[in-house]
C-alpha cells in the first residue's frame, strides 16, 4: 500500500470548460483563452448556433430572470427603486438601496424598528437602524437569507446581497399580501 497523496486533478480551464459545454450542446464555436491569459476569446459563432447560445441561456436562467422581472414590477410599485437589480450567475443580485427604500421594504415585510430613545419621534432611520430591521424581517417573511451592508462612505445606500430564484418567488409573494 502505498502512503503517498496522489494529488488532485486540476480543475478545467475556463475555456476548455465552455469549449466541452458548447460542444456538449452541438454548437459549433472556438474557444481559446487570450495571450493575456485572464479572458476566454469565443471565435466568431454561425447565426444559426448564435441563435441556439441565446435560447439555452434564457431558458437556463429562465426562472431568475422571471423572478427578476417581477421583483422589480412589484417593487416599482411600491417605490422603492432596486437600480441593480440583476442577474448574475444564476442568482438574483439585488444591489444598492437607498436607506428610505430600503426602510418602505422593510416594514412592507413587517420589519418591527427597534426601540429608539426618542419614542414617537418622527425622525427616518438610520442606514444601521435599516440593517438591523432588513437583517430580521427578510428571513422571517421569505425564508431565505440576505446580506445588507451600511457603506461606508456613503451612509445613505445600503447594500443587498444576492439571492436565489425561489427566495425571490417568496419575496414577491411576501411583498404582495
Amino acid at each position: 500500500m502505498n502512503d503517498t497523496a496522489t494529488p488532485a486533478p486540476a480543475p478545467p480551464s475556463p475555456s476548455s470548460e465552455l469549449r466541452a459545454a458548447l460542444s456538449e450542446a452541438g454548437l459549433r464555436a472556438g474557444v481559446a483563452d487570450t495571450e493575456a491569459g485572464n479572458l476566454v476569446r469565443i471565435a466568431p459563432l454561425d447565426p444559426v448556433d448564435a441563435q441556439q447560445l441565446a435560447r439555452l441561456i434564457r431558458t437556463g436562467t429562465k426562472r431568475a430572470l422571471k423572478a427578476a422581472r417581477a421583483l422589480r414590477e412589484i417593487c416599482a410599485g411600491y417605490r422603492i427603486d432596486l437600480p441593480g437589480l440583476r442577474v448574475r450567475q444564476g442568482r438574483i443580485t439585488l444591489g444598492p438601496i437607498q436607506v428610505d427604500d430600503a426602510a418602505r421594504l422593510a416594514r412592507l415585510l413587517n420589519a418591527v424598528p427597534p426601540a429608539t430613545a426618542h419614542p414617537g419621534a418622527d425622525t427616518a432611520p438610520d442606514a444601521d437602524t435599516v440593517r438591523a430591521m432588513l437583517i430580521q424581517a427578510f428571513p422571517q417573511s421569505t425564508g431565505g437569507a440576505l446580506s445588507v451592508s451600511v457603506r461606508e462612505h456613503t451612509p445613505d445606500l445600503l447594500d443587498l446581497g444576492s439571492i436565489d430564484a425561489r427566495t425571490a418567488r417568496r419575496l414577491i409573494r411576501a411583498l404582495q399580501f
